[in-house]
């Protein structure tokens, strides 16, 4: 069993930064990919960003491309994602989770354990 819990969320104005974590307990995520997700209300998850296993790829979403940054710790069990240039549009919950397989999915069905998630709000 693997239990993630998301952290760094809150309310920053449009320009501003944050930095999410998502630290793993239970199992190593060392083998695993990572990814972030969002959600708005009223909206579908959404794919933000995906890392491999090592950190040695990722990947992001258009609309983050260049303001958004995904890393990991193994040796902390930990993923983050860095938000800078955030626009009231990114305002959303956002969720780590843990890829089923090596690949990096930009669907939520690629993963298998999730977070509780953490709100970002993004005043304009």
């Amino acid at each position: 069993q693997v239990q993630l819990v998301e952290s760094g969320g809150g309310l920053v104005q449009a320009g501003g930064s944050l930095r999410l974590s998502c630290a793993a307990s239970g199992r190593t995520l060392s083998t695993y990919g990572m990814a972030w997700f969002r959600q708005a209300p009223g909206k579908e998850r959404e794919f933000v960003a995906g890392i491999n296993w090592s950190g040695g790829n990722t990947f992001s979403a258009d609309s983050v491309k260049g303001r958004f940054t995904i890393s990991r710790d193994n040796a902390k069990n930990t993923v983050y994602l860095q938000m800078n240039s955030l626009k009231p549009e990114d305002t959303a919950t956002y969720y780590c989770a843990r890829s089923r397989t090596v690949v990096i999915s930009r669907v939520p069905s690629g993963y298998d354990y999730w977070g509780q998630g953490t709100q970002v709000t993004v005043s304009s």
